[in-house]
């Protein structure tokens, strides 16, 4: 579980976030057949971490790692030159399309549903134009419909999931009268009727216990969505379109996730011209690609963050979870750095942008020394001070 915050140094204390505490998260890019999801994989898979740096780009087939841009990465590039560049990455799988009946193993099926119980935040990708030359599964375009097809299909397999493991705490239970197993009972009851009222596990306000049972669960309606409406090149450049808004009004009476406009159509075509001629393309016609937004998005919605560790030899971001302590923090760069522990030595990148150097930064008394307590912060940059008296290491 996340740690709880509440000291000096630390985070204010948070609503329990639901889902996997791992700096190891990723997306899956889910929608019905024909809807761009390939096509927006393969143009994100155009920004894909450069070989050097890592020792995988594409994954497999349908799993990548995209660049997540930074003016703050690219600042400190300016600022230290280093001979390694590493900035953050966002993992994206491209999951096969779902069909109505899903949670009864119609077309992939139960594949499709474990595809998505394996990550840990979702791209909804909706169709919002016509094309008699893209066939519709459902042999018309209406986005409202396909959004509660799909919402449907994986609240009935959390109900399944649910009703299975109540079955199996009621088992043991006749044998055990354990606390633990009574407190889980009843969250799984609460689960249950929240579901069974067409309520999506997200969207509830649940106790910090409720929130330690669900995280073991991979509850696919408890996962995070970024609402993504695939529009022609045309109405993505007037921002205007039939469906948007019925679209937006859908998704604030479902819990008010984020929702993106973007155009498939305009992001290939972007992908397949050089860099520059791109960007002539868009300034000529006043039109900007969707993918930063769209990546940085998804990132923060899986509730990722990123310090900074920069100098001569190298700048790089190193991803960790929303609500890391400094030991944990040190520990994503070797697990040696949180066994040993000593302290964390911060600057904020917005006060070293203004001073100009770390030296500036230390005489004006701005460089802190912080503890185990200390909740990382979204671009902190570290230096970590640790002792393995074992190995001798400093």
């Amino acid at each position: 579980m996340p740690p709880k915050a509440s000291k000096k140094g630390e985070a204010p204390t948070e609503k329990p976030i639901l889902g996997r505490f791992s700096s190891h998260l990723k997306i899956g890019i889910v929608g019905l057949p024909n809807v761009g999801k390939s096509t927006l994989f393969n143009t994100l898979t155009k920004l894909c971490i450069p070989a050097e740096n890592f020792p995988f780009c594409t994954i497999e087939p349908n799993e990548a790692r995209v660049i997540v841009p930074d003016e703050r990465f690219d600042w400190l590039c300016q600022l230290f030159k280093p001979k390694s560049e590493v900035p953050a990455f966002l993992e994206v799988h491209d999951i096969a399309g779902l069909v109505r009946g899903a949670n009864e193993g119609q077309g992939l099926g139960n594949a499709f549903l474990s595809h998505i119980r394996a990550v840990d935040g979702i791209f909804h990708v909706l169709r919002a134009f016509d094309d008699s030359d893209v066939i519709h599964v459902e042999d018309s375009v209406d986005p409202v419909r396909d959004l509660d097809i799909i919402t449907n299909e994986l609240r009935l397999k959390d109900i399944e999931f649910v009703e299975r493991r109540l079955e199996e705490l009621q088992k043991v239970l006749k044998r055990s009268n354990e606390k633990v197993l009574k407190q889980e009972l009843e969250t799984q009851e609460k689960l249950l009727d929240w579901l069974k009222d067409g309520k999506d596990v997200r969207s509830g306000e649940w106790k910090a216990l409720d929130v330690e049972f669900i995280n073991t669960m991979q509850l696919l309606s408890a996962k995070p969505v970024v609402y993504l409406v695939n529009l022609t090149e045309k109405d993505y450049q007037r921002k205007k379109n039939k469906w948007l808004a019925k679209i937006h009004a859908w998704v604030q009476e479902h819990g008010g996730d984020v929702l993106i406009p973007f155009s498939g159509v305009l992001e290939q075509k972007l992908a397949d011209m050089p860099a520059d001629e791109g960007a002539t393309y868009c300034k000529e016609n006043d039109i900007a690609s969707a993918l930063p937004k769209i990546i940085k998005t998804g990132f923060a919605a899986i509730h990722l963050i990123y310090f900074f560790t920069a100098g001569p030899d190298e700048v790089k971001c190193w991803q960790i979870r929303k609500l890391t302590k400094a030991p944990q923090g040190a520990g994503a760069i070797h697990t040696d750095f949180e066994r040993g522990f000593i302290c964390a030595e911060v600057m904020k990148f917005d006060e070293l942008k203004e001073l100009g150097s770390e030296s500036a930064v230390k005489a004006a008394g701005k460089y802190r020394q912080e503890g185990k307590t200390y909740v990382i912060q979204d671009g902190d940059i570290i230096f970590f001070k640790f002792n393995v008296t074992s190995s001798g290491k400093k």
